[in-house]
């Protein structure tokens, strides 16, 4: 048999596949100040968001919706004899949420008869305007920083590379094992832990074509402003407050989002996840002992 002859010194060394243990880099610059950028900016028009729902804790359908029309959606506060209290109604379904949501007191034990609580709001204390004010100054910054974002994304193939999701993976069967996976918490572990998996590339799709863009055009659709320039955004939607309806429930999408993303982060290791988002680096998880 022959040997095999040893490479030229002038050919390129391939690239060694990265084992379990190893330290690797795993988010680009790009992708950790969106990250942590959206991040806060998604905090503060959360709760500059539900500042200004407290004006009118009512959720309609279609382009009117006032005190006397009958809602889908409503946070309030009412009597039974001498005992007050918060509730959420859904559907004509009311459910008590006392001390939380439609009557709750401040530090003081003053009560208070709005739908959400001063520690979730900005400003803590009422202000209609001041809500308006930071909603949407930190608006401009979710959609410049997602159109760059996107453009950027584009342009290093992190969208092509990471979030594009193959033939193969759309298979119900491949679809359903991930599923089980993650129910056992059968994390990936060593180099297989660099890539998205199925259901993380349909999460963040989700939201980055999904989610954040309905964010954007049903905001678009809320301000009176845009009928003078844009009338069809509002008529897309139906009307405006049908716009109002979908603009709160994709918030609260992305609040569901958020949860299961941190509840992965702390399964999956805290600290070398958090480490990877700040600083780039992350080290590979060993395998699991079967």
């Amino acid at each position: 048999m022959s040997e095999i002859a040893p490479p030229a010194e002038s050919a390129p060394l391939a690239k060694e596949v990265p084992q379990a243990g190893d330290l690797v880099k795993r988010h680009r610059l790009s992708t950790r100040i969106w990250h942590w950028t959206n991040a806060v900016t998604l905090l503060i028009m959360l709760m500059s968001g539900l500042m200004i729902f407290n004006a009118h804790a009512r959720l309609y359908w279609g382009e009117y919706g006032a005190n006397f029309d009958s809602p889908w959606l409503k946070i309030g506060s009412a009597r039974i004899g001498a005992r007050e209290y918060g509730y959420l109604q859904v559907a004509g379904q009311r459910i008590e949420t006392t001390g939380l949501l439609g009557y709750w007191k401040d530090p003081d034990g003053t009560p208070h008869r709005r739908a959400f609580p001063y520690w979730a709001t900005i400003p803590s204390n009422y202000s209609l305007a001041d809500a308006r004010t930071w909603h949407l100054a930190f608006a401009w910054v979710l959609s410049l920083g997602l159109a760059g974002y996107l453009i950027w994304s584009l342009i290093n193939r992190h969208l092509q590379r990471d979030i594009h999701i193959r033939r193969g993976e759309w298979r119900l069967r491949h679809i359903w094992q991930e599923v089980k996976d993650h129910a056992r918490l059968r994390l990936p572990t060593g180099a297989a832990a660099l890539h998205y998996n199925t259901l993380q590339k349909i999460a963040y799709a989700g939201v980055l074509f999904g989610l954040l863009p309905l964010m954007i055009l049903t905001g678009l659709a809320l301000s009176p402003g845009t009928d003078a320039w844009l009338p069809l955004v509002t008529e897309v939607f139906g009307g405006r407050q049908t716009a109002r309806s979908i603009h709160f429930l994709c918030a609260f999408a992305l609040v569901a989002f958020f949860i299961v993303h941190i509840a992965m982060v702390v399964l999956a290791g805290p600290f070398n996840e958090l480490r990877s988002m700040v600083t780039g680096w992350y080290r590979l998880p060993k395998e699991r002992n079967r």
